[in-house]
């Protein structure tokens, strides 16, 4: 009796020691679909509490013209439809990839919380790229703290990815294992978001004229390469 309490303990330590040991997928997809539920909401609010012109200036500034009144914020509201499409396409990432695991390993959860705690900053990012738009003198650096946000959001993802290829026929299905029908698609979709921001940035550095107008377009052009 004694000894097998003790094959017990010494299995939990191995358990709690070992990165690729198993990790419940379920949990994990459960928990990453609860924050992308609550970054998506925390910039649904942002952009009702914020942007709704108030009735008095709108009868007093735009003579009673809701449109005309609505039209002062449009660059919020083009930042906040970028930030979203950057939200859902990265959670419709995620979820691709996890349709393709067919086990979770605790280093592939530490890899998803670290992408996760960056998905968490694309309210800042929609923030900054919305109060600093139309030319001002931190725009540019908006813009980049951007990129940085959603690169090392989507970098994390596709290290999760990289990782269940390095003991793909116990994590991956067969066909999204190399050489598999649906490994190239998987790959392409990982790599979009890293090389996109990480370009984008870039181009900050390269053309002054580089604008939050600009940077929200292609947020909003990406899903047409999906």
């Amino acid at each position: 009796g004694q000894r097998r309490e003790e094959e017990e303990h010494h299995s939990l330590e191995t358990f709690t020691f070992y990165l690729s040991e198993p990790l419940s997928k379920e949990r994990v997809e459960a928990f990453s679909d609860g924050v992308y539920a609550i970054v998506a909401t925390l910039l649904i609010l942002d952009i009702c509490e914020d942007n709704v012109p108030d009735p008095r200036e709108v009868e007093e500034k735009f003579h009673g013209s809701l449109l005309e009144a609505l039209s002062e914020y449009g660059p919020n509201y083009l930042a906040y439809f970028g930030s979203f499409v950057t939200i859902g396409l990265l959670w419709f990432v995620h979820h691709s990839l996890f349709l393709y695991v067919t086990k979770a390993t605790r280093l592939m959860g530490l890899l998803n919380i670290l992408s996760l705690a960056f998905i968490g900053g694309l309210p800042l990012a929609y923030q900054l790229t919305s109060e600093f738009a139309e030319k001002s003198h931190n725009e540019i650096e908006a813009i980049q703290v951007s990129c940085v946000i959603t690169f090392f959001a989507s970098i994390f993802q596709f290290a999760i990815w990289t990782t269940a290829l390095l003991n793909e026929e116990e994590t991956l299905h067969a066909f999204a294992r190399y050489g598999g029908k649906e490994h190239a698609f998987m790959f392409a979709k990982l790599a979009l978001y890293p090389c996109v921001s990480l370009g984008a940035f870039f181009l900050t550095c390269l053309l002054s004229e580089f604008s939050t107008a600009i940077f929200h377009l292609m947020q909003i052009i990406i899903p047409f390469a999906f």
